[in-house]
């Protein structure tokens, strides 16, 4: 807006002192005494002319005519040329937003580019933990940002549906109804949630027994094998069950959220084209075998060697990986994919990706992988069912109750948003590559930097809007006072962030 006129004002004036053009910064002083712009290009031109940049500041000041939006423009040393707004054209925003409504600041820079982000990603017949919020936080606040700067953005959401995970949930559920004498039918007709806390202690029995009873682990592999190639009816009733019932209660969590995936990809589909990738692959030299498995030599790049396709013959993440993007191009020619992920798996990223940039250099070069850190409780009090990991869902509750202490009068309608809204700014106000604490205290305050402030914030002013019935329009003429002036200052910058 303001930035575009002032950096071709400046350009003009180089042009008029007849210099050849060269790349030169527009951008805010961080001290607002120093105005509302700042640039930097005398000290560029000053090596070039071999001319003191406070000179060559004077010059191009000469030649910029001082007119709407600027008010004033001033020399600062060492060669700074600092531009301030007229009052009015501040005011001429806020009239703007008034047209505009909820896009102003709406940019184009994106137009026509298509984009696709994958994040949330949690497996059927495990937890939704807060590892899953944390990335969902991420990949909705982005994709909206993509949106809102004209990019055509599809959701997209990865999921292990197979693999030793499903085969551990199984064999714990079919053990744990065995020893109380029930069967499959039921669980079946009991509510949701309670379907989705027998899976959870199923998985967890059964990835325990994995570890500390061969017998058990030998069955569970088995059981793997049986899941992937569809072998077993009676299993393959149960597996289907407890697919749709994760799927269902996972879908409960999105809506509370605010999520709406565009496309959902499993692991199931993903690892036979995996699988075929790199068996073809194999015979031209991208993989290698090894005691029986198939491999990435990731040393010849500087990265580490990863196992594709195990002793079993079935692909492991990594040749699921590797065929994801293939099918998500199908599904949707993009011209970006995003993938949000924890920071735990970026080495293994570079890998896949190394491997992906032989096998298709185009699409790894369309891939940006965004890793963010991990989600901790400043209070460690909280346990899942498992006892090892933190849900999302027993976060949501705790924050829940945290709010109705502070408001016992709160509607649960009125509830649900400023418990969302207060999970998701603790994660949001702070770049997403570092580990971030929760605290309640804090996350939860009605005053200082937290959602449930800022929604409130936005309710008072709404309130006082509605209260004092004020009159629809901006008069240019309308004096501002400082406190005014201020907020404008600020509101007129969104556009530009």
């Amino acid at each position: 807006m303001f930035k575009h006129i002032i950096k071709k004002s400046i350009e003009d004036a180089v042009i008029k002192l007849k210099i050849k053009p060269v790349d030169f910064v527009v951008e805010h002083p961080e001290n607002e005494d120093f105005g509302d712009y700042s640039t930097n290009i005398a000290m560029v031109l000053s090596k070039k002319l071999k001319k003191s940049p406070m000179v060559i500041a004077e010059e191009i000041t000469k030649n910029i005519k001082i007119e709407s939006p600027i008010s004033k423009i001033q020399v600062e040393k060492p060669g700074f040329i600092n531009f301030w707004l007229e009052k009015t054209s501040l005011l001429s925003v806020l009239e703007r937003i008034q047209n505009e409504k909820e896009l102003f600041g709406k940019g184009n820079i994106l137009k026509h580019k298509k984009i696709m982000v994958e994040y949330t990603d949690p497996n059927p017949f495990k937890e939704f933990h807060i590892g899953h919020l944390m990335s969902n936080t991420i990949g909705e606040s982005l994709s909206r940002i993509l949106y809102f700067n004209g990019g055509v953005v599809k959701r997209a959401c990865y999921q292990g549906d197979v693999g030793a995970h499903t085969a551990k949930a199984l064999w714990g559920l079919k053990k744990i109804l065995a020893q109380n004498g029930k069967e499959i039918e039921n669980l079946s007709r009991k509510p949701l949630r309670e379907k989705i806390e027998i899976l959870g202690k199923g998985y967890a029995y059964g990835a325990e027994k994995y570890l500390e009873d061969n017998v058990a682990k030998e069955e569970i592999d088995e059981l793997n094998k049986a899941i992937y190639k569809k072998s077993d009816k009676d299993i393959m009733h149960l597996y289907n069950l407890g697919r749709k019932w994760s799927l269902d209660y996972f879908e409960t969590i999105y809506k509370k959220l605010g999520t709406k995936f565009d496309y959902y990809f499993f692991e199931r589909a993903v690892g036979e084209k995996g699988l075929l990738l790199v068996k073809d692959y194999l015979k031209k030299g991208v993989f290698e075998e090894s005691a029986g498995a198939i491999i990435f030599k990731g040393e010849k790049y500087g990265l580490h060697t990863r196992v594709f396709v195990n002793k079993s013959g079935l692909p492991t993440y990594e040749a699921k990986d590797l065929g994801l993007p293939i099918l998500k191009n199908e599904a949707f020619k993009y011209d970006l994919s995003i993938v949000v992920t924890g920071n735990e798996i970026a080495d293994y990223f570079k890998v896949v990706l190394k491997a992906l940039s032989i096998i298709n250099p185009n699409l790894e070069k369309k891939t940006k992988h965004i890793p963010h850190g991990m989600l901790r409780l400043k209070e460690e009090k909280m346990s899942s069912r498992t006892g090892k990991v933190v849900t999302a869902e027993g976060l949501i509750n705790r924050v829940e109750e945290n709010i109705k202490i502070k408001v016992p009068d709160i509607e649960t309608k009125e509830l649900t948003p400023i418990v969302i809204g207060a999970i998701k700014y603790s994660m949001l106000r702070q770049g997403p590559g570092k580990d971030i604490i929760f605290d309640f205290k804090t996350s939860l305050s009605f005053e200082g930097d937290s959602g449930p402030y800022l929604q409130y914030t936005y309710a008072r002013c709404n309130s006082i809007l509605r209260n004092e019935k004020l009159d629809k329009g901006v008069t240019m003429s309308y004096a501002i006072n400082k406190d005014e002036e201020k907020i404008l200052k600020h509101i007129y910058k969104f556009p530009e962030v």
